[in-house]
Parts: structure tokens; C-alpha cells; sequence
């Protein structure tokens, strides 16, 4: 009686590929290691300092509020957010195992 075998497994006792782990991969580079990441720090620091910088007009309004300085770095966080993300959508690294 012949008994069916499993998908991938012989039923003769010939050779069998021996098992490989896969490789472990991480999505994408650490945001870190990133230039967008420093481009994004740079920018927030910039927009700080015009918004410090930028004084009164004659008629002693603030022409860059702190306020709208904030909203400039709320926009340029999503900016940086989206950016991330779409980074992560389709590329692969491999990982380091070697630092067991």
C-alpha cells in the first residue's frame, strides 16, 4: 500500500536539499543612517532660528511668529513622516548577523 507524501518531501529515501534559514532582512536603512534625516534637523533648526531672527517691522509686528514657526515644523514632520514611509514601502537591506 502506497501511502501519499506531503508536498517537498520525497517519498524514496534519496537525497533531500538540506534546509537554509532564509535571511533575515529589515526593511530599510535606520532612519539614522538617512541623509533625510539630517536634511529634516536642519531644516527644523533653520526655521527656529529665522523665526528667533526676524524681528519686529516698523510698525513692531512680529512678521514670523513663533506660532507660525511651529506649524512650519508640524508641516515639515509630516513631510519627513511620509517621506520615511514611503521609503520603507518596497525597499529591503539585508541584516548584520555578524554581530552576535
Amino acid at each position: 500500500m502506497t501511502t501519499a507524501s506531503s508536498p517537498g518531501y520525497p517519498e524514496s529515501g534519496g537525497a533531500r536539499d538540506t534546509y537554509t534559514a532564509p535571511r533575515t532582512r529589515t526593511e530599510t536603512k535606520s532612519a539614522f543612517r538617512t541623509t533625510e534625516l539630517f536634511v529634516y534637523a536642519a531644516s527644523v533648526i533653520a526655521v527656529l532660528i529665522a523665526s528667533l531672527a526676524v524681528g519686529d517691522d516698523a510698525a513692531g509686528v512680529d512678521r514670523f511668529p513663533a506660532d507660525q514657526a511651529w506649524l512650519y515644523v508640524t508641516l515639515l514632520t509630516i513631510g519627513y513622516l511620509v517621506s520615511r514611509g514611503l521609503a520603507k514601502s518596497g525597499t529591503r537591506e539585508p541584516t548584520d548577523d555578524t554581530r552576535h
